[in-house]
């Protein structure tokens, strides 16, 4: 893909997988074809393969090495496995899981060890827990290793939600970045992500990120948090900072792209190729940003 740093091999590593099975759950009392009719949308048949495809041609039209393909529901693993098959070269699989179901432990392990998944997706504030909850150290045990462990801190809002009406009860007092410094310590061998910057928890996530070096951002979504946070003038004040305390090497880039017809999200990268550009970093943080990075990180982990 073409940047002012030359051609770059560009992963997007937050992408939803928004399944049919997924707008079954959201509760709206809508058929999922209704809520498609109601919101514009493109609502997937129950083959995810169908969905992958989508995702193939978006990666061709734009570009795009590697996408991360996140289950936006516990319980959708087998709809990311399913899609992850259809080109394993450039998806990878990550799942959500709520810690707090009794059979948590089961379904990541099955989601891990059998269907190939690499990455746990938590949610805090969805969930209600602390991330250093007792109910989480086997989860972390199995993921050293085997899969990144991605924390969604800060603000939480689910736009299709938003749009339907419904209500998103959730609490962010369990998403402060800080939480996880115990637990980043206590397992060396698991590399965090923290979507959003922190998602409104920015100083936060810098302080964590200067004391684990096992933590690393991503950039996705729109990263609306800015106007929380007192001083910072727009996203290129944001990477200042962050590339100050977790450098070039821990930063990766990501969309938060999910539904058709907008697919992906080109207007997110364009927007984070030029507030990096006014920096002025060079052409090797900005290979590791933009892909690099989550290479690396995909690539350390064991099968």
């Amino acid at each position: 893909m073409e940047t002012p740093w030359g051609a770059l091999s560009v992963a997007d590593a937050h992408v939803h997988l928004f399944s049919r099975a997924f707008f079954g759950h959201l509760g709206s009392g809508l058929a999922p074809d209704e809520i498609g009719r109601q919101l514009g949308w493109e609502i997937p048949g129950k083959d995810a393969t169908e969905l992958a495809g989508r995702w193939v041609q978006e990666m061709e039209k734009h570009g795009l090495n590697r996408l991360v393909l996140i289950g936006s529901f516990p319980g959708d693993e087998n709809s990311v496995a399913q899609a992850v098959q259809i080109c394993p070269e450039k998806f990878v699989g990550y799942f959500m899981l709520n810690p707090t179901a009794e059979d948590a432990l089961q379904r990541a392990r099955h989601a891990i060890e059998e269907l190939g998944l690499r990455g746990v997706c938590l949610f805090p504030a969805m969930h209600k827990f602390y991330v250093g909850d007792d109910r989480l150290r086997p989860i972390y045990r199995l993921a050293a290793s085997r899969a990144i462990v991605f924390v969604h801190m800060g603000v939480l809002s689910v736009g299709v939600r938003k749009k339907l009406g419904l209500p998103s009860l959730f609490d962010i007092r369990f998403s402060n970045p800080i939480a996880l410094h115990p637990v980043a310590l206590e397992f060396p061998g698991v590399n965090f992500v923290i979507p959003h910057f922190g998602a409104g928890y920015f100083r936060e996530a810098l302080m964590l990120g200067d004391l684990c070096p096992n933590v690393y951002l991503d950039t996705s979504s729109s990263n609306s948090w800015i106007r929380y946070v007192p001083g910072l003038n727009g996203l290129t004040d944001v990477f200042r900072r962050a590339l100050d305390v977790f450098t070039a090497q821990r930063i990766v880039f990501g969309t938060d792209s999910s539904f058709f017809p907008r697919g992906w999200n080109a207007q997110i990268f364009r927007e984070q190729v030029e507030a990096l550009d006014r920096l002025g970093i060079s052409a090797g943080d900005a290979a590791a940003i933009f892909g690099g990075n989550f290479e690396r990180l995909i690539g350390s982990l064991s099968t």
